[in-house]
């Protein structure tokens, strides 16, 4: 059994790391069940384990918070939905390899609920969306831009930590920081691609495509890569 819990109101960084890592401890001695926790987080940045300095360009704007999760800067905030993710890896398959592509399975499923199509794109971490309404790069591939954000830590084999998924943020607050390291690609979310997506929506949709990935009934996984 997996249990869901949704917060209502802005939770605060601090609180949501203890409980995390509390929840996580009690998962591996077997005292508690898994959890999917979806919240939203008061303005912040937060700096992964590969995070450069340079990369805070503004670090005055926001709080920021040092963190062992996988992964670059991120920002959290208001209009944002955030996955923490506590799963006992040691009894899905035993691969972090395998479980960060089901994760990414999971949040393409749930785009495509709203007709949108997600990408997982070689060196660039996350999932992204082509832009065929703005210009071209200059190799003459379609512009894309991110929608999804993907970092997660495990600790005896149980995972915290794990998604963002950009609904309605403001994502002006983006520009403190270089996503993730990466300079060439945007930042968007499903509002700002003409998608009347509210919160409630998205949770709908993540719950409906979660047994698809991760229950037990799920298709088989393709082959990690």
């Amino acid at each position: 059994m997996v249990e869901w819990r949704i917060s209502d109101g802005p939770v605060s960084y601090e609180t949501a790391v203890t409980e995390m890592e509390a929840r996580a401890a009690a998962i591996a001695a077997g005292e508690a069940e898994e959890l999917i926790w979806l919240l939203e987080h008061p303005p912040l940045y937060t700096a992964g384990t590969s995070a450069k300095p340079q990369d805070l360009t503004d670090p005055d704007r926001f709080p920021v918070y040092e963190t062992k999760r996988g992964g670059q800067y991120t920002y959290h905030g208001p209009g944002q939905r955030v996955v923490y993710v506590m799963l006992d890896v040691g009894q899905r398959g035993r691969d972090v390899r395998c479980f960060v592509q089901d994760l990414e399975r999971w949040v393409i499923a749930t785009l495509a609920e709203f007709n949108l199509t997600g990408h997982i794109r070689d060196g660039r971490v996350g999932v992204w969306v082509e832009r065929p309404d703005k210009p071209r790069t200059a190799t003459g591939k379609l512009a894309e831009d991110k929608i999804a954000a993907i970092g997660i830590r495990l600790r005896k084999w149980v995972s915290f930590h794990g998604i963002s998924i950009n609904v309605e943020p403001d994502l002006s607050h983006f520009t403190g920081i270089v996503p993730c390291g990466i300079t060439e690609y945007g930042v968007t979310s499903l509002v700002d691609l003409g998608l009347p997506v509210t919160m409630d929506d998205l949770d709908v949709a993540l719950r409906r495509c979660f047994d698809d990935v991760f229950g037990p009934e799920a298709a088989p996984r393709p082959a990690c890569v």
